[in-house]
């Protein structure tokens, strides 16, 4: 990123924290934390025409990035935003940016990751970007709900998966209330189900929009990990009415702020599952994992 870039994110925010770490010679990964989003924004437009001129002038590809960002609390109008998606107005301020989708909110205990990638260099389509996301949002998710010991489940958290949508972008929670489940066998591989027919919908998890420009992606996904959920009830959420927005906190038992440096039994912690989703993603943008079929989830 340019120093320029740098400087214009802390000048606007002066309580953002950057660290910047290597995955491979072609992925990089950038944390920001109590980000606001008008200079992460600006920043990650402007790297992104940085690196589309350098291509275009220079033949030259330079590495991919993972933005991890922590968002200080903002709604978020996709550019085809509908307002009247916006229920009501509170003072958490909001912003129309340029990514696709309707409405949402970022705030603190969400994990944001935008994708900064060269879809071309990946032979990727914007189709296979899109399905990689929420592909790694559902392996990510149903690891972290496996990872639950079968004393600590129960009868219908034992039966949740995460799966994305044909119809509708995104991750959401299912449930799988069709049968009773063997505690010697099913609690113990928390295998995801296995039948699209078989499925309840909760609610969503993760949204997920993004921008390409000449090849190049930016924006990304939100994954509600233990944010306050109450603040979506201002809006319908990316354009859905009555859309239940869940949060993994309420199925896995997650560190809280107050706890994070301390390893509580089996709870998870924001950095772990942040891990989790880098590690998975790296593996995808080194083509060591590849797309699914997609299910009929509805």
């Amino acid at each position: 990123m340019k120093n320029s870039t740098i400087e214009t994110m802390q000048a606007t925010s002066q309580e953002t924290s950057q660290q910047t770490s290597r995955i491979s010679d072609m992925l990089v990964s950038k944390s920001l934390s109590s980000a606001d989003y008008n200079a992460t924004h600006d920043a990650m437009l402007e790297r992104t025409l940085e690196r589309i001129n350098l291509k275009k002038e220079q033949s030259l590809r330079t590495p991919d990035e993972l933005w991890i960002v922590d968002h200080n609390d903002v709604y978020t109008l996709g550019q085809a935003g509908k307002e009247e998606h916006i229920l009501q107005h509170t003072d958490t301020p909001i912003i129309k940016t340029d990514r696709g989708g309707q409405v949402t909110w970022h705030g603190h205990g969400q994990l944001v990751v935008y994708w900064l990638f060269d879809l071309h260099s990946l032979s990727w389509s914007v189709r296979n970007l899109v399905s990689h996301a929420e592909q790694a949002i559902e392996d990510v998710v149903n690891d972290c709900l496996k990872s639950l010991p079968p004393s600590e489940s129960n009868d219908v958290s034992s039966t949740i998966s995460a799966h994305p949508r044909r119809d509708a972008p995104g991750v959401y929670l299912y449930a799988d209330l069709s049968h009773t489940h063997n505690r010697d066998t099913d609690d113990k591989n928390h295998q995801p189900i296995s039948s699209a027919e078989d499925a309840i919908m909760l609610g969503k998890v993760a949204s997920l929009g993004f921008k390409i420009k000449h090849g190049f992606s930016y924006h990304g996904i939100a994954l509600n990990l233990d944010c306050d959920l109450s603040a979506f009830n201002a809006i319908n959420p990316c354009g859905y009415a009555g859309m239940q927005m869940l949060r993994l906190a309420d199925f896995v038992t997650m560190n809280n702020d107050a706890k994070r440096d301390q390893q509580i039994g089996a709870a998870l912690s924001y950095e772990q599952i942040t891990q989790k989703f880098i590690d998975n993603v790296a593996k995808r943008h080194a083509g060591l994992i590849d797309l699914r079929p997609i299910a009929s989830y509805k």
